[in-house]
Parts: C-alpha cells; structure tokens; sequence
C-alpha cells in the first residue's frame, strides 16, 4: 500500500522516560478510511504515543507523519485537519457547553463565524448533548464532560479522528451512542484512531486493529487478521468432563479449561466432527458442541502469553 494511503505512519517511534520505555519502536500503518482500534491494557503506551503523534511530547526517536505530511515539521498543515479527544477535556467549568464551544471555534484559524452557531448546534446534537448545551459545564457528569470533548473535536470535518478511551465514565446507553457515532464517522470516510483498552468496544465498532503491549506493537491489521493469529476453539457440554478432558488431550486439543459440564479448548488444526467421534466412540455423552471463532482475546493471549485482566 502506497504511503500515501495512510492517514498514520510512524516508523521506529519512541519515548522513553529515564529507563522507562514507554513506546518502544512502534511502527503504525493506519489506512486511511479506516476505523482503526489501539488495543492494549492501561499503561501498555497507548496514551504517551497519542500524545507524541499529535505532537504534545516530542519523541525519543523514530520518525512519523500524518495524513502525509511530516511531523513536526509539517504539523500546521496536518493538525488543521485532525480532531483529538486524549486524556479527558479540559473546559471553563463556570461557561456552558454550547459556550465552551463557541471560544473553543473561535480559535480557528479560519474563522467561519457566519457557520458557527449551526457547527455547535450540529456538533452537541450528535454526541447527545443538545439538551444540555445550557447547562454550566461544572455540572457535567463524567459521561457528559466527555461527550462535550468529542463534540469540541466535531465542530469541523476533519478526515481524521484520534480518541482516547471516548467511552470512559459513560453509561450503558451513553457508550452505545458514542460507538453509533463512530461508526458512522467511518462510513462518511473520516479516519478514526480509537485507543481502548475495552476488546468488545474495538470489535465492535473497528475494521484494524494494533495491539499494543509494555510500550511495543505486537501486530496491526483487519480485524479478521488478527483474530487468526489464535486457533478457533470448541465448546463442549458432555455427561463426563473428566473422561472428555482425556480423550481430547490425546487427541492434541491444547489449552483445555473446564467450567461445570463444559470444556473448552483450542482446535489446532482438528475437526470438530472427529472431535465428537471420538467422545462418542469413548462412551462420553456430548449435550452440546459448539465451534468458536477466535476473539481479540484469544488473539491478545497468544500473541502476549497472557490475560487481557481488562473489562470487557
């Protein structure tokens, strides 16, 4: 794919804080038109290679650009065209939303004053705050202070998006809305660089991926591409665990957990019919069996060797 084509390109990029290696020679490629989801558990450097993409810390090395213009050199040409929600918003507290708003787009350079009430107005109505543009920003709940952070980065069209965590400290109906939201940004052909550290929320809403894990990028791309870097599994309901446990250990199911009358465990190349044969064949009782495509779980622990210890 022609450099070109990417709305994020990093090659080598680095930050290190004394011995820390906060980003450890992270090389993206993010398509433009994408909906691409930074995935890896809080502290993995997720945050700190936001930050140096849009260029807010400087790097310790590497070499990066966005929407095809070198950064920092070419930062003014490309940040005109880039919106950014990164570790929470910060607002006047005693001014409305809707007039956090209004000095937050007067500080664009182009001005587009005769436009800006409808910006506003459109911006709150999508991220679900129109009710509210009224109310002091003091009285925001968490939930709704980032909802106000998102619109703030929607007041322009902008091809590329870069959130992190645009769902934290919402509710259940709140987190549904943003991820709509999301989607539908990316069907209009906005670029979305979504950092999480929530699995459902990345497979949900993404088409890439790049799983991020002690400051290094342990594999990017589709979706798809990722979830087969891990084997699909079978799911098994049987009369006799225990007894299933050691026929499908002979016949090389590795990774077999048990949770009552159920085991689990990766396929590894074996057929789930050959499977069920076998338990038959053994005297085992199958109630119930069922294949299982891999998840980005699945595909986080065989890529790190460990848990994703994250809500999911």
């Amino acid at each position: 794919m022609p450099a070109h084509e990417f709305a994020i390109e990093t090659h080598g990029l680095a930050k290190f804080f004394g011995g820390l290696r906060a980003v450890d020679g992270v090389d993206l490629a993010v398509p433009a038109g994408s909906t691409y989801g930074f995935l890896g558990p809080n502290g993995s450097g997720k945050t700190t290679t936001i930050r140096v993409l849009l260029g807010l810390i400087s790097p310790s090395a590497g070499k990066w650009q966005l929407l095809g213009h070198r950064m920092p050199e070419e930062a003014m040409a490309a940040l005109s065209n880039v919106g950014a929600l990164v570790e929470g918003p910060a607002f006047y507290p005693w001014l409305t939303g809707e007039e956090n708003l209004v000095r937050i787009d007067a500080m664009g350079r182009d001005g587009q004053r005769s436009t800006r009430g409808a910006r506003i107005a459109d911006a709150l109505a999508r991220v679900g705050l129109g009710p509210a543009a009224g109310r002091k920003y003091k009285a925001y709940s968490l939930g709704m202070r980032q909802r106000l952070g998102l619109a703030s980065a929607l007041l322009r069209p902008r091809r590329l998006l870069v959130l992190d965590e645009p769902t934290n400290g919402m509710d259940p109906q709140g987190t549904r809305e943003i991820r709509h939201l999301i989607r539908q940004l990316g069907s209009e052909g906005t670029t979305v660089f979504l950092s999480s550290h929530l699995l459902s929320e990345i497979e949900q809403v993404c088409t890439h991926a790049g799983v991020m894990h002690r400051g290094k990028l342990l594999a990017q791309g589709t979706i798809a591409e990722l979830r087969a870097t891990s084997s699909p599994r079978l799911r098994v309901e049987v009369d006799d665990p225990g007894r299933a446990g050691q026929v499908l250990g002979r016949l090389g199911m590795s990774h077999l957990e048990r949770s009552g009358d159920n085991l689990t465990g990766a396929l590894d190349g074996l057929r789930p019919e050959d499977c069920c044969r076998a338990l038959v064949e053994a005297g085992v009782a199958v109630r119930m069996l069922l294949p299982e495509r891999p998840s980005l779980e699945d595909a986080f622990v065989a890529l790190t060797g460990e848990g994703f210890d994250v809500a999911r």
